[in-house]
């Protein structure tokens, strides 16, 4: 083998495996869209309609369902090589999950603050990040998206509607997921 048919192999394998990998990640941009989407109207209704921030707990529900639920979906996929860009996706989203509870965690329990902000900016840049990994620019567009127009709406609405930002976080990784299962039918 040449060289050049050995850069070619590389590359045929390279682009195959991200093409799997983004038709793996579609069902979980779902998922995890779609939880987002029902957890935050719920949160948004319930204080709305109470008048009780203690509705923010139902957000910590979100993980124990999203998490074995996401388990079960990936139990009898076919199994797909673990490569360095499965590895990095599978990190970005587990970074971007621990600093979400945490950042949750300490404005509950120390620290007052604009969690919203600070979450929607680091989901934003997760998805983004995910996208360049992927070379998929939906994916980057979405992510930008999310970040940056979710930073401006929730610095200029100050009321529980302040959590709608997350609603359209779940809608765009909804659109996400979508797209993706679309480009790697």
């Amino acid at each position: 083998m040449t060289a050049q048919e050995s850069l070619d192999l590389i590359s045929v394998t390279l682009n195959n495996n991200r093409r799997s990998i983004l038709r793996n990640s579609a069902k979980y941009f779902v998922l995890w869209g779609t939880l987002l989407t029902l957890t935050s109207l719920a949160v948004y209704l319930l204080w709305h309609l109470t008048g009780k921030p203690q509705w923010n707990f139902l957000w910590f529900a979100m993980p124990l369902v999203g998490y074995p639920v996401a388990a079960l979906m990936g139990k009898n996929k076919t199994a797909v090589p673990q490569n360095e860009v499965s590895k990095m996706l599978g990190a970005v989203w587990s970074v971007f999950g621990a600093f979400a509870i945490t950042l949750s965690a300490v404005a509950v329990f120390l620290v007052p603050m604009n969690v919203t902000l600070i979450i929607v900016i680091i989901m934003g840049l997760a998805e983004c990040m995910s996208g360049v990994l992927l070379k998929n620019w939906p994916i980057i567009v979405c992510g930008f998206l999310l970040g940056v127009g979710g930073a401006v709406f929730a610095m200029l609405v100050k009321s529980e509607a302040q959590l709608l930002v997350f609603t359209l976080g779940g809608i765009l990784l909804l659109a996400t997921g979508f797209v993706m299962k679309l480009q790697n039918k």
